[in-house]
């Protein structure tokens, strides 16, 4: 049975929708970012950066999110295509939301919604570089349903973060194939499922059937405030 530790962040709701995709079993530990639980020497054991989200499979612990979903990916045998040149596709998109767009995208929640004194040209540093970024995945989805044709780890680590850019204050104007893969991301029940991991009882029951039905597998005692995309 798989170990999930996670939190509803966007960063969580990429292995939970993962799992839910994959229709792997999976036992929900929530961790309490407001109470620190990241930084305890029991968590850092599982993840030693003393971040969510981590997983353990028969004893086996994963951390860092993208290797969480490689390694899902391996084990399930599915979402990530085993032919060379795709297969190296979905990973280059994979390594892309890692290393710039859930980094930028977290900058400007953080500068914009968490810090009480302005930066202003932190503000325009981190939202011009995620609306950059928005625009690079534009392009990419041109003649696309998803990031690389058909659905991948690679639109399982890039959604989550697309879907929070009201709250990080960055517009999608124009950016009309971004626009229609957000719900067409949204439609799928696995994804459906995966937000709903680690949301509060009280927060669910305003929200769908698939989201109840998802919350019976544990709850969370904080929630990150992500506008619906």
């Amino acid at each position: 049975m798989i170990e999930l530790y996670t939190a509803p962040t966007p960063n969580g709701w990429k292995v939970s929708i993962m799992l839910e995709e994959c229709g792997l079993p999976y036992e929900l530990h929530p961790v309490d970012l407001g109470k620190g639980e990241q930084k305890t020497a029991w968590f850092q054991d599982i993840s030693p950066n003393g971040r969510i989200p981590a997983i353990r499979d028969d004893g086996f612990a994963v951390f860092e999110s993208g290797a969480i979903l490689h390694y899902l990916a391996e084990k399930s045998g599915r979402f990530l295509p085993t032919e060379p040149h795709p297969r190296w596709q979905v990973l280059q998109w994979l390594h892309w939301q890692m290393g710039g767009l859930g980094p930028m995208v977290g900058q400007s929640v953080s500068f914009n919604r968490y810090i009480e004194e302005p930066v202003p040209y932190a503000i325009a540093r981190y939202g011009n570089e995620s609306r950059r970024l928005f625009e690079v995945l534009d392009r990419q989805l041109a003649g696309r349903d998803f990031v690389c044709g058909e659905v991948s780890i690679a639109d399982f680590a890039i959604y989550p973060w697309v879907r929070a850019h009201r709250w990080a204050r960055v517009p999608i104007d124009g950016l009309t194939h971004v626009e229609k893969w957000l719900p067409r991301m949204r439609a799928r029940p696995g994804v459906e499922r995966g937000l709903s991991v680690g949301i509060p009882e009280e927060e669910v029951d305003r929200w769908s059937e698939a989201r109840r039905a998802a919350y019976k597998k544990g709850g969370a005692s904080m929630i990150t405030p992500v506008d619906e995309a």
